[in-house]
């Protein structure tokens, strides 16, 4: 558990580079504590020194890996956090990625979407009761859940509610991860729908291009685009979760996204409040099917 009464604590998923760790670093910098996750070893290894570098004294920094590609890596995730700590105040969505195909997981999942959706889906839910005990002694929407989408959700028209992971089929890796985008932004609409009584807000960040290595694994169609276009630093990217966290004004109307500190409203097929709740009914049922 937190040992440090009243800190202020943040978890970060896909903190082992771009985005991610930049936005731990800032929040360590603030001395909060910071909880971040990653994949890779070796690079969750040299962002942890990294993190830990650039937090001021009071500051405290811990680093979990897992694969959250895989709903039980995900949930061991979920345990270690609450090893951690009894509270939660901001919870940064982050971790996705794209793939050049389709690769299903050893537990029979299409890795584009548990990464995109599924994972952040069951990772909110089993630290819900943290963020609660947060939000319990904060004041109302202090404590929020914030999920790192995409302007590729506005390329698709809706979710394939006949194979919602696209696990049958032709399989197009850029429109399927434009689907998976779009469920961040429709499952942020309905979980700020659930929560909001609660005192927690939920936010989704539309980043534009950024210049990391998330597209390193994407097909060669989509490196090339994101190559050549302009795009910001995973650094300017960070100061807006940062203020997305912390702003008093963004403490109010939950389930809105915002781009280049400006808020972004979503396009129809993101404000489908219908289709937010039908995929918040999937997403349990598949869980429930994998045993979680």
């Amino acid at each position: 558990m937190s040992d440090k009464s009243g800190q202020r604590v943040v978890v970060v998923t896909g903190a082992s580079s771009g985005i991610g760790k930049e936005t731990a670093k800032a929040f360590a910098g603030l001395g909060w504590h910071v909880i971040g996750t990653g994949r890779n070893p070796d690079r969750s290894a040299a962002a942890e020194k990294e993190i830990g570098a650039a937090a001021s004294p009071d500051a405290k920094v811990d680093f979990l890996k897992g694969d959250m590609a895989l709903m039980s890596e995900t949930m061991r995730i979920a345990n270690e956090i609450k090893g951690l700590t009894d509270r939660i105040d901001v919870l940064i969505n982050n971790a996705g990625g794209v793939r050049d195909k389709r690769y299903i997981s050893s537990e029979g999942t299409e890795e584009t979407f548990t990464a995109n959706h599924l994972a952040p889906f069951l990772l909110t839910r089993e630290l819900m009761p943290l963020l609660k005990a947060a939000a319990a002694e904060s004041q109302p929407g202090d404590v929020r859940v914030i999920a790192v989408a995409s302007l590729a959700y506005l390329s698709t028209e809706g979710l394939n509610w006949g194979d919602l992971q696209n696990l049958n089929g032709d399989f197009h890796a850029s429109p399927v991860y434009c689907q998976a985008k779009l469920a961040n932004v429709l499952y942020t609409r309905e979980l700020n729908r659930r929560v909001a009584a609660d005192g927690i807000i939920a936010h989704a960040l539309i980043p534009g291009v950024v210049h990391t290595n998330f597209a390193s694994h994407a097909d060669q169609g989509m490196q090339a685009y994101l190559k050549d276009a302009e795009g910001k630093t995973p650094e300017e990217v960070a100061k807006m979760l940062v203020s997305m966290a912390t702003a008093p004004e963004l403490g109010v109307n939950g389930g809105r996204g915002f781009y280049d500190f400006e808020e972004h409203p979503f396009a129809p097929q993101g404000a489908d409040d219908q289709a937010a709740g039908r995929l918040w009914t999937e997403s349990e049922k598949i869980l429930a099917d994998l045993g979680y």
